[in-house]
């Protein structure tokens, strides 16, 4: 079994999911909604919505006949969590580096 981390950077991997992401940053959206800017069909989306929801990244509701899909941001901020790692540990070695870069300016 695939850890939630790996399976939520699976679906992010492709540019379909991000971009379905994106939009559903502006609230949530049904999959004709989502399915209109690309040209694929509707099972072809539906595939997509499907490995977010599996990663834990988007979550659906039932409206009537309708399932919109929102954003899980807490998916997300998983993801923001690992990341942040790796981006402190950057600031630190550019914030090394630019020691040294004014020390040797000296």
């Amino acid at each position: 079994m695939i850890d939630p981390l790996s399976l939520k950077l699976q679906a992010l991997s492709d540019p379909t999911r991000r971009a379905i992401l994106a939009k559903l940053t502006f609230g949530q959206a049904t999959v004709n909604d989502l399915a209109e800017p690309f040209a694929m069909t509707l099972p072809a989306i539906s595939k997509h919505i499907k490995v977010l929801e599996t990663a834990g990244l988007i979550t659906r509701s039932r409206n009537a006949q309708q399932r919109p899909c929102l954003l899980a941001t807490e998916g997300l901020r998983e993801v923001d969590d690992w990341l942040n790692n790796y981006r402190v540990m950057w600031e630190q070695r550019l914030d090394r580096l630019g020691t040294y870069i004014e020390s040797i300016k000296e």
